[in-house]
């Protein structure tokens, strides 16, 4: 590798790249070029600059050119999973895009332009799992934004210009350093709830996702270690066995029952 020069990754070629092509169910053209091993936009891909969905997620692409505004008919474009530090002004010309996945990243508050406002199309725009402290008040201005992550970020503030977006559905804001969500009182629950489970193979996995997998390995071995503490439910030890204590009682009373039906002038029902 030459020096001072980053990963070259896969060289895609124009032949590839027209074979990545699907056609979806609605009729748009996707460009499928995840997990390809790509460090550099593919300069070929100008060539097909007229689909409507490009698909270059799980890489490990550091920059988009701006020649990414010769894509105007996209509408739906998913760079997750890579190693983008910045956008270029020009992906603010792209004003049919209705989606942009920006998840796992490495995108810091001055890598996002202001011509990120320029989209006023985006129903869908995800930025969690980045380097993000604060998050620009202009973003106010995507009025039909529907869905917003801004999850594993090192937030302490969401804007209100941010928070009050007229069609805003979905706001997921976990796992940041927001002191309006901070909940002080609510118990430490030890044990992690599974409320997704995911399949996938440890070769598809980026470095961070792996690393957060296993670790999370590691912390259910460590449950599984801990020994039980006794139960603060009540214990009934005359229940373990089934009537067990029953059926003594039942020959104690009968024992009973039969002295009184000896005795004249008593019955049963006379007993205290």
């Amino acid at each position: 590798m030459p020096k001072g020069k980053g990963p070259q990754g896969k060289r895609i070629t124009l032949k590839v790249a027209k074979n990545a092509v699907r056609v979806l169910f609605n009729g748009r053209r996707r460009l499928e070029l995840s997990k390809m091993g790509i460090a550099v936009f593919p300069k070929c891909l100008l060539e097909l600059a007229d689909v409507e969905e490009i698909d270059l997620s799980r890489n490990m692409l550091r920059k988009i050119p701006n020649i990414i505004e010769k894509f105007q008919n996209l509408m739906w474009l998913d760079l997750h999973s890579n190693q983008i530090d910045e956008l270029p002004a020009e992906i603010g010309t792209l004003q049919n895009l209705t989606y942009l996945n920006l998840c796992n990243n490495k995108l810091t508050t001055k890598g996002l332009p202001e011509e990120l406002t320029r989209l006023k199309n985006l129903r869908t725009l995800n930025l969690g799992l980045n380097c993000l402290e604060t998050i620009p008040t202009t973003l106010g201005a995507l009025r039909e934004l529907i869905e917003l992550g801004l999850f594993d970020n090192s937030l302490t503030i969401i804007p209100k210009s941010v928070k009050k977006l007229p069609k805003l559905e979905r706001l997921n804001v976990k796992r940041n350093p927001l002191p309006e969500f901070a909940k002080e009182d609510e118990p430490i629950d030890t044990v992690k709830r599974i409320e997704s489970l995911y399949l996938v193979e440890k070769k598809d996995l980026c470095n961070s996702c792996l690393q957060m997998c296993q670790g999370e390995r590691d912390e259910l071995h460590k449950l599984e270690d801990v020994t039980p503490g006794p139960s603060d439910k009540p214990s009934f030890p005359s229940l373990t066995t089934p009537n067990s204590t029953a059926i003594d009682n039942q020959e104690e009373w009968r024992m009973k029952d039969e002295n009184l039906e000896n005795i004249p002038g008593q019955s049963t029902d006379d007993v205290p």
